[in-house]
C-alpha cells in the first residue's frame, strides 16, 4: 500500500508521495512513487502510483518508451503530449494496455487482481495546470475548483485535515505543510505507508520545480511539523469542556 497526495491551488501544484512497498510482513521495500517528466520552458508534469508494483512499473515504461496507436501506427510518449487532457489520456491507454497483457491473470489470483491507481498533474507551455486521478480501468477524473484534491492509496487518514483547512486559494507553500501533515497522520496509523517521501511544488507557468524534496527521518523540518502537530493535538484535545452529565 502506499499514500499519495495531488493539490490544485490557483498558484500551482502539490504532489506527495511515500515510497512504500510490501508483499507481507516480512516483505517490505523503498520504491519511488513519483515520476516526473520535465522540458525546459515547456512542460512539468508529475505521476504519482499506488497499487501493485509490477503493474505501475509497467505503465510508466509504456509513458517513456511509447505506445503504438491509430492507423497508420504512430508512437505517443508522454515527452510528446501537447495537453495535460491528453497526458491523462495517455496513461489511461498505457493501463489498458498493461490490462490487455496481464490483467486476465491477476484477476485470476486470489489476493491479486489489477490493483494500479495514478494521479497526473502539471502543466504544459501555453495551457492551464491541471490534475487528474486515473483509475484502473484507464477512466480518469480531473480535480476542480470546488474539489481540488486527490488521493490514492491509504486515503482515510489524512483526508480529515485536507477537508477542514485546505482549498483552491491556500498559499502553495501552507498546502505543503498541510500535505505533510496528512501524510503524518497516514505514516502513524498505518505501517504500509512509510518514509521516505517525495514532494514537489510547481507554480503555474513555470517549468522548473519550485521545490523538489525527498524527506526521511533525518529531515528536521518534517520532524518539526510532525512533533508540532502531535502537540498542537493535544493541546485541542486538553481544552475540549468536559461532559457535562
Amino acid at each position: 500500500m502506499t499514500y499519495c497526495i495531488g493539490m490544485l491551488l490557483k498558484d500551482g501544484l502539490v504532489m506527495l508521495s511515500d515510497s512504500r512497498t510490501n508483499a507481507g510482513v516480512d516483505q517490505i521495500a523503498t520504491y519511488r512513487k513519483m515520476t516526473v517528466w520535465q522540458k525546459p520552458r515547456k512542460r512539468l508534469i508529475t505521476l504519482l502510483s499506488a497499487g501493485n508494483l509490477s503493474i505501475s512499473q509497467a505503465v510508466i515504461h509504456f509513458l517513456d518508451e511509447g505506445l503504438e496507436v491509430g492507423k497508420p501506427k504512430r508512437i505517443r510518449r508522454m515527452g510528446d503530449v501537447t495537453s495535460m487532457f491528453d497526458a491523462a489520456e495517455l496513461v489511461g491507454l498505457a493501463v489498458r494496455r498493461v490490462y490487455e497483457a496481464h490483467g486476465k491473470v491477476l484477476d485470476s489470483q486470489p489476493g491479486l487482481g489489477f490493483n494500479v491507481s495514478f494521479i497526473l498533474g502539471g502543466q504544459i507551455a501555453g495551457k492551464p495546470h491541471r490534475l487528474f486521478q486515473v483509475y484502473a480501468q484507464g477512466n480518469f477524473i480531473e480535480a476542480t475548483r470546488e474539489t481540488p484534491y486527490l488521493q490514492i492509496g491509504e486515503t482515510k487518514y489524512g483526508k480529515p485535515i485536507l477537508d477542514r483547512a485546505f482549498n483552491f486559494e491556500t498559499d502553495l507553500r501552507h498546502a505543503a505543510k498541510l500535505a505533510l501533515i496528512s501524510m503524518d497522520s497516514t505514516l502513524r496509523s498505518n505501517l504500509s505507508v512509510g518514509l521516505p517521501l517525495d514532494l514537489m511544488l510547481q507554480r503555474k507557468d513555470a517549468y522548473e520545480p519550485l521545490v523538489r524534496r525527498t524527506i526521511d527521518d533525518t529531515d528536521p523540518y518534517f520532524a518539526e511539523v510532525r512533533k508540532g502537530w502531535s502537540t498542537a493535538l493535544r493541546d485541542a484535545f486538553g481544552r475540549m469542556p468536559d461532559l457535562p452529565w
